[in-house]
C-alpha cells in the first residue's frame, strides 16, 4: 500500500511560499518598529526635561513622565507593525479583546495600577521629596527614592522600608523638614517653694546661651501644670535646621543646660512624692473610725 504524500508535500510547500512571500513585510515590520523603538527613547528624554522644567528640580516627576511617554510610543509602533506583518491584523482586534478583558486585568493589576497612579500623584503634587525627613505610620526616616510603585525610606538605624504609594497617598504623612525651622518642646518640674519666675528666667538663659538656637521667634517659659509634686513649666524654644540629628542635638544642650543652672541656682527638681496611709485590720479595731492610725475623723470633729 503507497501512501500518498502529495497533500502534505503542497501543504508544506504552501507555507514555506507563505513566509517566503511575508519576509519583506516581517522586515518592513522590523524596521517600522525599531524607528518607534528610537522615537520612544527621544521622546522620553523630551518629555522628561520639560517635565522637570515645569515641576522644577524633582528628578523622579520627569523620569517617571517619560517612561510613560516611552511606553504610550512603544504601544503605538507595536500596532504599526502588527498592521504592517499580518495584512489582516486590525488595531481594533487589540481594543475588543482589552474591552473583554479588562475585568480580569482590572482585579489582577488593581494594586499595581493603584501603587503606579499614586507614585505619579506624588511625583507630580511633591507633598515631599527625596531627602526629606518623613513619619508614615510607624515608621520614620529619610526618603531615599520615589518609585512609580512605592517610595524608599532609610530609618534612622539604618534599615530600608518600602511602602507603597497608594498607603502614602491616602494616608497621614508628617514631613519634619518640610519647613526650615521647626519648634521644640520639654516639660520640667519644679518644687512648690521656689520661684517660678526665678526659675523661668534661668530656663530662658539656658536656652538662649545654646548654639542653634533662634532668637526669632524667640524661646519662651510657660506655667502648663500644678502637679501632684511639682510646678510644670513647659520650654520651648526654635531651632535650625529640623533634621533628626540637629533635633537631638539641641534637645541635649538645652535640657543639659536647663539642669544645670538650675541646681546651680538652687532651684529644685522634685521627685514624684506619695502619702501612704495605713490602718488596723484587726477585728477589735476595723469599723472603729476613731481608732484607726490615720485619725479619721479626728477628734473634735473637722
Amino acid at each position: 500500500m503507497k501512501l500518498d504524500l502529495s497533500p502534505a508535500v503542497a501543504r508544506a510547500q504552501s507555507v514555506v511560499n507563505g513566509f517566503i512571500a511575508a519576509i519583506p513585510s516581517v522586515l518592513v515590520a522590523l524596521v517600522v518598529f525599531a524607528a518607534f523603538f528610537f522615537l520612544a527613547r527621544l521622546a522620553r528624554g523630551l518629555v522628561a526635561r520639560l517635565t522637570e522644567s515645569r515641576l522644577g528640580s524633582h528628578r523622579n516627576a520627569g523620569a517617571a513622565v517619560g517612561r510613560l511617554a516611552q511606553g504610550f510610543v512603544l504601544f503605538l509602533g507595536l500596532l504599526v507593525a502588527l498592521s504592517v506583518a499580518l495584512p489582516t491584523f486590525k488595531p481594533g482586534d487589540v481594543v475588543q479583546l482589552l474591552g473583554i478583558s479588562s475585568v480580569a486585568i482590572g482585579f489582577a493589576f488593581r494594586d499595581i495600577l493603584q501603587n503606579f497612579l499614586a507614585g505619579i500623584l506624588l511625583l507630580v503634587t511633591q507633598p515631599f521629596r527625596i531627602g526629606d525627613q518623613i513619619v508614615a505610620g510607624a515608621f520614620e526616616g529619610t526618603v531615599e527614592d520615589i518609585q512609580a510603585r512605592a517610595t524608599f525610606i532609610r530609618t534612622y538605624d539604618g534599615r530600608r522600608v518600602v511602602i507603597p504609594n497608594a498607603i502614602l497617598f491616602t494616608g497621614t504623612v508628617v514631613v519634619n523638614t518640610a519647613f526650615e525651622h521647626r519648634r521644640m518642646e520639654y516639660d520640667v518640674g519644679i518644687g512648690y517653694g521656689d520661684d517660678v519666675e526665678k526659675a523661668r528666667a534661668i530656663m530662658l538663659e539656658a536656652v538662649r546661651s545654646v548654639e542653634g538656637v533662634l532668637e526669632d521667634p524667640a524661646p519662651d517659659v510657660l506655667v502648663m501644670d500644678l502637679a501632684g509634686s511639682s510646678v510644670n513649666l513647659r520650654v520651648r524654644w526654635w531651632m535650625s535646621p529640623p533634621r533628626r540629628a540637629d533635633v537631638l542635638d539641641s534637645r541635649d544642650q538645652v535640657l543639659t543646660r536647663i539642669k544645670r543652672e538650675l541646681g546651680a541656682n538652687g532651684i529644685d527638681l522634685p521627685f514624684p512624692t506619695r502619702q501612704i496611709l495605713f490602718h488596723d485590720q484587726t477585728e477589735e479595731s476595723d469599723g472603729d473610725r476613731s481608732r484607726q492610725r490615720e485619725g479619721w475623723p479626728a477628734p473634735g470633729g473637722l
